[in-house]
């Protein structure tokens, strides 16, 4: 970038018509802007404008004033757009709000010094002289303007008074703290390569807040500007651009996670990735040939790595990295069967990206194409703008250029066909972008200032919309540096640049993510291991920075080559410790992946901060070293190396290791032993985290095998989750109401444990039953022994299970009620049988039901079964040989191929190991306090289970002689 622009202030670039008016306008540029830009931006204005009439037309308030007009517009009943437009003023379209938004109904009331202004849960109060508008919901004043809008010489903006005590999040990539009240920043979008603990200014710049009073503010202008929260005025809040839209926007929510929905609303909400997003990637700087990507490919798999992608940087249209960008074909000596390493790849379940950039060197093959199609950026005189910058002398691709952005799909169309599966767009601030350059937009020729920062944002959205027009049934996959407000919608995947590879680089990554999720960019995640410099491997700083990585959006090891990124190539301890982090973070991918979905539906980031905890506590916005990995999970990174312990701050509740769970009260700060194999994660009491067994890639991904995980604990008297399931490639899956959800709840009372599990949904491929695996965490008891058969029962009852201790069916006087002889059918019941059994297959019969599509294409539970059921699921009970305690078995199962050994060390993973595939059942493991249940999923069903009223006794010495009725009466006794 020039020094120029580095400054972000030194041009005044406006809206021309034609270049010729850019040169008249760049002659009669007044330098004393530069010296004289402070003190007008930041000085009270001694003016306003005034009010004279108002105009309530389509849904939007439009106020004159002799400056010009100011429109008004809600969205939805939580936000509004206030529009500056001064006489003679011409300005640029929204960027930030999406094109799928839409005006909703205003209530005016009209007073003698004042309007008010309501658009359900915000209102506006716009007082008329001097002209200010404040933002209220229901009473409680949300923000003000100071002074309305800033328009003096070549500086528009907006001035907004602050709170006492009030705290501000946002601002986008910034290296400042969580709170960034008394901060002052440029927005201008700028590489700031090898950063550390300290930056101001990066990739991907956001002019937003997020405020602890329960507000988002959006300065919806796309130009060189700036931010000033509180620094130079410490209870003023200051926008300013050189040019550009003179609009702002207002959120307002009732608590953090509402308002983050209701931004999501306005600005667009992400759609679902690709289900192998999730997965692992091979990636680093670069891959040099075609061998050398089939050889790591095939190391992954040789090692026992999943893998789901595989990234190629920019050899793939060159042999250096200097020279040849803008190529954009294939380097046939380095890569001579493309296609072919593609397919083979594919095969594999390898997804292949490529690396593309906005720049065409004019030594590069395309150059003379790209000048023919009117493709490139233009200068003064409307000739190509040439620069110089690292990689060469270049040109800019237009991709506000309706047909310049033709010729880039193009070739992104040729690639997809040879089966390019994703994109990665670098560099993309633009990295250098010199201000007397300019775009076409909207047949208007906009200087390189005016639209700077919503450069990565255009190019996003020209490649989402190419690649659901060229893949209507695929999900797109692009990862950007630099975008804007919204650019969400377009499925932009962001990192957070080119990270020193340090301990000081690690440091940061947490609080990026957290500031660019609250704002939209759920998927922001960093080139894990650090990317440049390092001179010599360090195993501790690698292994930290991959296991934070199974607990961020995107699991992308980046980096330089001089240190291989790929842990494959390290010594065997650390790819012991990865292999078995990495297959972990596939056992998670139900977990994970219904994150996704809700980040889809609310906007609700992956990664979350740990103030949405208890928003009564506003120090806690401060912590940027925890968050929470969705509801459940609480990870806390270890960024320093060689630590005896960790500490951990718990909030409020229970709080279960995840490795070992080990239980702790809340609110309080634990001391554990630092592990070089794990980092600390807590699980809340309460959860419920769904699993399955680890795949070499997502291709193999099913939930036929389910592994749910429930952490009990007394104190928790209810619990709830969803997991989202679909085919991972639908776009329109939720659309469309094509997948299906999984609830899961859990109600516990003294003894009893009652879980309920509920489907609801359909979408091709869906399994029609699972094999369940219920890990219950924390129960300190062995559960309540059924110990006899139930025989003759109707063999031709759909195959289900349910274990429970619901007395409700049996009699008073312990006889079999009708109700339970119908629920049970024809066949007779054997006199021994406990209330727990014929209550089992009671609950089995009456929680039965059936799926149908509503109206909306959502799915529901209906209480017209679509096939007759004349009797429940057969219930049989066995006592099994040699087990630390009974185990009940109920229900038949279909026999299943039995999986292939995990080799693991993680407790966690081990766990799964204990239960065959091929057999029903319940056990306690008194050692671990686990309950486990084994049993077959097809319909809602629901499971209770007791703690029995006293401990399991000691087991006697076998004998045998002891007879039946022995039996019989412990089992009573029990």
């Amino acid at each position: 970038m020039t020094s120029s622009c580095a400054a972000f202030f030194s041009c005044n670039p406006t809206i021309l018509k034609a270049p010729q008016t850019a040169r008249r306008f760049l002659r009669g540029f007044k330098l004393v802007l530069q010296t004289m830009l402070w003190v007008l931006v930041w000085l009270p204005l001694s003016h306003g404008a005034e009010y004279q009439s108002y105009r309530l037309d389509n849904n939007t308030l439009q106020i004159t004033t002799n400056e010009g007009i100011v429109q008004i517009s809600a969205y939805g009943d939580s936000a509004f757009e206030t529009w500056y437009q001064p006489t003679g003023l011409q300005q640029l379209p929204s960027f930030a709000i999406s094109e799928t938004a839409t005006n909703s109904a205003l209530v005016l009331e009209t007073h003698e010094d004042f309007l008010s202004l309501n658009a359900g849960k915000i209102s506006a109060v716009i007082t008329k002289s001097p002209f200010q508008i404040s933002y209220y919901r229901g009473t409680k004043l949300l923000l003000a303007e100071e002074s309305g809008l800033v328009n003096l010489d070549g500086i528009r903006g907006f001035r907004f008074q602050l709170q006492e005590h009030e705290k501000l999040i946002g601002g986008g990539q910034r290296i400042l703290g969580m709170d960034r009240r008394g901060q002052a920043f440029p927005l201008y979008n700028k590489a700031h390569y090898g950063y550390t603990t300290e930056s101001s200014q990066m990739y991907f710049g956001l002019p937003a807040v997020m405020s602890s009073q329960h507000y988002s503010l959006i300065f919806d202008n796309s130009a060189s500007g700036f931010m000033d929260l509180g620094k130079s005025l410490p209870d003023v809040m200051q926008f300013g651009a050189v040019s550009g839209r003179t609009a702002y926007i207002v959120v307002a929510g009732n608590n953090y996670s509402e308002l983050v929905k209701n931004t999501a609303e306005l600005t667009g909400k992400q759609p679902l990735p690709p289900r192998w997003a999730l997965g692992n990637f091979a990636s680093r700087f670069g891959y040099h040939s075609e061998q050398e990507v089939r050889d790591t490919a095939q190391k992954f798999i040789d090692e026992g790595f999943p893998l789901d992608a595989i990234v190629l940087d920019l050899y793939w249209f060159g042999k250096d990295i200097k020279g040849h960008m803008g190529n954009l074909e294939w380097d046939k000596e380095a890569f001579p069967t493309p296609k072919s390493m593609i397919s083979d790849l594919r095969d594999q379940g390898i997804k292949t990206i490529l690396i593309t950039e906005p720049f065409i060197l004019s030594n590069s093959k395309r150059w003379k194409e790209a000048v023919q199609n009117n493709v490139l950026a233009k200068d003064v005189d409307g000739a190509p703008k040439q620069f110089d910058f690292y990689f060469g002398n270049t040109g800019l691709i237009d991709v506000f250029n309706q047909q310049a952005s033709q010729w880039f799909s193009g070739i992104y169309t040729n690639l997809y066909k040879q089966g390019v599966a994703g994109w990665w767009g670098d560099l993309g601030e633009p990295e250098v972008h010199p201000s007397d350059s300019f775009h076409q937009f909207n047949d208007l020729a906009v200087s390189a200032d005016d639209i700077h920062n919503v450069y990565g944002h255009m190019w996003a959205k020209r490649v989402y919309d190419n690649q659901r027009i060229i893949a209507p049934k695929q999900r797109p996959f692009i990862m950007m540096r630099s975008g804007f407000m919204g650019s969400q919608r377009y499925g932009m995947i962001p990192w957070t640049g080119d990270v020193s590879r340090s301990w000081d680089g690690l440091k940061p990554q947490v609080e990026l993510s957290l500031q660019m999720g609250l704002l939209g960019l759920g998927y922001t995640h960093s080139d894990l291991g650090g990317f440049a410099g390092g001179e010599v491997f360090d195993q501790e700083l690698f292994l930290r920075w991959l296991q934070y990585g199974v607990f961020q959006p995107v699991f992308r090891p980046h980096g330089q080559e001089e240190i291989a990124p790929e842990p494959i190539f390290h010594d065997e301890q650390t790819k012991d410790i990865l292999r078995e982090h990495i297959k972990l973070r596939y056992a998670m991918l139900p977990y994970n992946y219904s994150l996704a979905y809700e980040n889809s539906l609310t906007g609700m980031p992956l990664m979350r901060p740990v103030f949405f905890e208890d928003e009564g506590k506003p120090q806690l916005i401060d912590i940027k070293d925890s968050y929470f990995w969705g509801k459940a999970l609480l990870v806390k990174p270890i960024t320093e190396p060689g630590l005896a312990t960790v500490t951990v701050d718990l909030p409020a509740g229970r709080w279960f290791n995840f490795w070992s769970d080990e239980d702790f009260d809340g609110l309080q700060t634990i001391e554990l032993k630092n592990e070089i194999d794990r980092i600390p994660v807590m699980v809340r009491a309460g959860s419920f985290l769904p699993m399955v067994q680890p795949v070499q890639s997502t291709d193999d991904y099913s939930t036929r095998l389910l592994d749910l995980h429930y952490y009990s604990d007394a104190s928790v008297k209810s619990a709830k989750a969803v997991m989202y399931e679909d085919d991972g490639i639908n776009p329109d899956a939720i659309k469309l109401g094509e997948y299906e959800t999984l609830s899961f709840s859990a109600k516990q009372q003294n003894s009893q444990l009652q879980i309920s599990l509920n489907r609801q949904g359909k979408y091709k491929g869906m399994p029609t039953k699972r094999e369940m695996r219920l890990i219950v965490h924390n129960w300190l008891r062995a559960p309540l022994q059924a110990q006899k058969e139930i025989k003759k029962l109707n063999p031709d009852a759909p195959d289900n299970i349910a274990a429970s201790a619901a007395d409700q069916a049996i009699s008073e006087n312990g006889q079999v009620s009708e109700q339970t002889e119908r629920a049970l059918g024809s066949g007779p019941l054997i006199e021994t049988a406990t209330p727990e059994e014929v209550a089992a297959a009671v609950e089995l019969a009456n929680t039965t039901q059936s799926i149908e599509p509503s109206e909306n294409g959502v799915a529901v539970d209906t209480q017209e079964p679509t096939t007759k059921r004349t009797s429940p699921a057969p219930v049989s009970v066995s006592l099994p040989v040699n087990k630390p305690a009974p185990m009940v078995v109920v229900g038949t199962v279909e026999q299943s191929e039995k999986p292939a050994p995990i080799t693991n060390s993680l407790p966690l993973l081990a766990d799964l190991r204990t239960l065959d595939h091929n057999k029903n059942g319940m056990y306690w493991e008194e050692t671990t306090n686990t309950l486990y249940l084994k049993f077959i999923w097809q319909h809602n069903i629901q499971l209770v289970v007791k703690q029995s009223e006293i401990p399991p006794p000691e087991p006697e010495p076998e004998s045998d002689t002891e007879t039946e009725t022995e039996i019989e009466e412990k089992t009573e006794t029990d």
